[in-house]
């Protein structure tokens, strides 16, 4: 059987916001699309990721009028990824290692492609390697000290 790659399984036509973008615009979008992060791109270029829990943590609980605050005041830069034609195990071991549930893929041109979920994996690998990056990106996160 030939080595499965990213690609194969990735969603595609992925929505994304802009840096400058208010934060109610990306939460609509949120809203509308049914899901919690958006990837954030200066034109075709990904700059970051904005996720509902940002929006929370970084906005709202710090008093800013999320009509008048840019994504770019509340995103993550520097987010991981993966390339299209990655190895999909290999995709999923970087998923383990940084614990988390989705992860972009972008193009050696380094331009978004796609979207990797955790879903999509638990579909097209075996159990045994599924159910260790579900452990592992599951594994709960100790509370900040106050």
């Amino acid at each position: 059987m030939a080595t499965q790659r990213v690609s194969d399984v990735m969603t595609t036509d992925v929505e994304v916001v802009r840096p400058s973008d208010s934060l109610r615009v990306a939460a609509e979008k949120m809203r509308a699309l049914n899901v919690g992060p958006m990837p954030v791109c200066d034109g075709d270029e990904l700059v970051g990721m904005v996720t509902d829990r940002d929006i929370v943590i970084r906005a709202v609980a710090q008093g800013l009028d999320a009509e008048r605050t840019q994504v770019a005041q509340a995103m993550t830069r520097g987010v991981e990824y993966v390339y299209d034609d990655d190895d999909l195990t290999q995709a999923a071991q970087k998923m383990r290692a940084s614990r988390i549930r989705r992860i972009l893929v972008l193009n050696r041109a380094k331009r978004l492609v796609g979207i990797l979920a955790l879903g999509d994996i638990a579909e097209e690998l075996n159990d045994q390697e599924s159910g260790r990056t579900l452990g592992a990106v599951s594994t709960p996160s100790q509370p900040a000290p106050h």
